[in-house]
């Protein structure tokens, strides 16, 4: 855990979320920002990465199990249509560097990503 890190306080329960679904590798909860009709965040409990391009050989099976886990949290959301992003430093938007995947839905997103 970073003791600075926003999400390591989340799953920590320092700061309070509106949890969607949590195991005992990951967890999913609903953005204080949403830029959808559903706008979930889904991160690992520990702080194994910044972004994606931290991932590796210790710490892909953590991120595989979030894509596993991606069609059970999307139903637990309520959708079945969505998008999975995740931004890859500050110029891509990321604003917390604890790797973390944004799964929105809820109405068409059409075909234009940005």
């Amino acid at each position: 855990m970073d003791k600075f890190c926003v999400f390591c306080k989340i799953v920590e329960g320092a700061i309070p979320s509106n949890k969607l679904y949590e195991d005992d590798t990951i967890m999913a909860f609903h953005d204080i920002n949403p830029q959808a009709p559903v706008h979930v965040v889904i991160i690992p409990k520990l702080h194994i990465a910044e972004s994606a391009n931290d991932i590796n050989d210790e710490n892909k099976d953590v991120i595989a199990h979030i894509f596993a886990s991606i069609p059970k949290i999307a139903k637990l959301a309520g959708v079945s249509s969505y998008r999975i992003i995740n931004n890859c430093g500050e110029d891509a938007g990321q604003t917390v560097m604890h790797i973390h995947f944004h799964l929105l839905g809820g109405k068409d997103m059409g075909e234009k990503l940005v």
